[in-house]
């Protein structure tokens, strides 16, 4: 039996976007962004303008995997119309 794609991060059920993580990878990517998002604010704790664009960066950087081994927000598959 063929199993579908494995994603990380399942699609919300109302509106577009991601859930919770479903697996072990999903949670330490989630985990990971957590402590990136806590050391940079530690470090940039004197300007609040580099924090806010590293939180961006590093936000930037979730939403990738995320649409990388998330299913297709929306209830569209990618590639289809």
């Amino acid at each position: 039996m063929l199993a579908g794609p494995a994603y990380w991060f399942p699609a919300k059920r109302f509106g577009w976007g991601w859930g919770p993580p479903r697996c072990w990878q999903g949670w330490a990517v989630l985990l990971a962004w957590i402590a990136a998002v806590t050391a940079t604010a530690d470090h940039f704790a004197d300007d609040a303008g580099d924090v806010l664009l590293a939180v961006l960066g590093w936000t930037g950087v979730l939403l990738l995997v995320c649409w990388w081994k998330g299913e297709p927000p929306g209830g569209v598959p990618r590639g289809h119309s």
